[in-house]
């Protein structure tokens, strides 16, 4: 067991090393020597988890949407909302998270590599919500989900980009509010909208939340 956690752990220092590196220089750039002196393991215990920097890179792109993760919400839009703030807010601070955004629109990563993944895991993953928050009465009724997410994913793709080259991400919660100003309108049935949160700091507060809960809980296991 204690070898199992080890072998998780250090899985995870090279991801976040190989986040870093992909962020800083783009997957051409990137040498496997690199990820090795930024992660400080070994050769081969890089290669004991992946095979390749192809391999690196896959497994760097597949780690976007659990970042996202929230606490349910009554109102599903919320919830929906929550999402792509959290996200952002993390995307300020967390090196594997920048990697794997820079990947999924680096031209120059290698074919074998799916760039298409995390644009169609995230589409998917928002479609049950929209389709939740639908059935529970919080759509117009021309609402069709799939196209309101698709469409949401790639103006969100759009904007933390325009965000990075312009501040370096420092106004990306006011962008996501802008475009939600611009969205829930057009979706919501007005009783929503005014008790939906889309305040620039809604990232920043969510996350501050679950620290506390999680405190909470460490607390509770540690008395019992």
């Amino acid at each position: 067991m204690a070898r199992q956690e080890r072998a998780i752990r250090t899985r995870r220092v090279i991801l976040e090393a190989a986040g870093a590196v992909f962020d800083e220089h783009g997957y051409t750039a990137t040498t496997i020597s690199m990820v090795l002196e930024r992660a400080e393991v070994t050769k081969g215990a890089l290669y004991f988890h992946f095979s390749s920097k192809e391999s690196l890179a896959q497994a760097v792109l597949d780690e976007q949407v659990p970042f996202a993760a929230v606490p349910p919400q009554p109102c599903k839009l919320q919830e929906l909302v929550d999402m792509t703030f959290v996200f952002g807010q993390r995307l300020l601070g967390n090196s594997l998270l920048k990697g794997s955004v820079r990947l999924a629109v680096d031209q120059s990563a290698p074919p074998g590599s799916d760039h298409s993944g995390p644009f169609r895991q995230w589409a998917d993953h928002l479609v049950v919500l929209l389709e939740r928050a639908r059935d529970q009465g919080e759509l117009l009724p021309t609402v069709v989900p799939r196209q309101t997410v698709e469409l949401l994913v790639g103006a969100f793709a759009g904007i933390q980009l325009m965000s990075r080259a312009l501040t370096d991400r420092a106004d990306l919660a006011e962008r996501i509010s802008v475009l939600w100003g611009h969205v829930l309108p057009s979706i919501a049935v007005p009783g929503l909208l005014p008790g939906i949160d889309r305040e620039p700091d809604r990232g920043a507060r969510v996350l501050a939340a679950l620290d506390e809960a999680g405190a909470e809980q460490v607390a509770v296991d540690a008395s019992g």
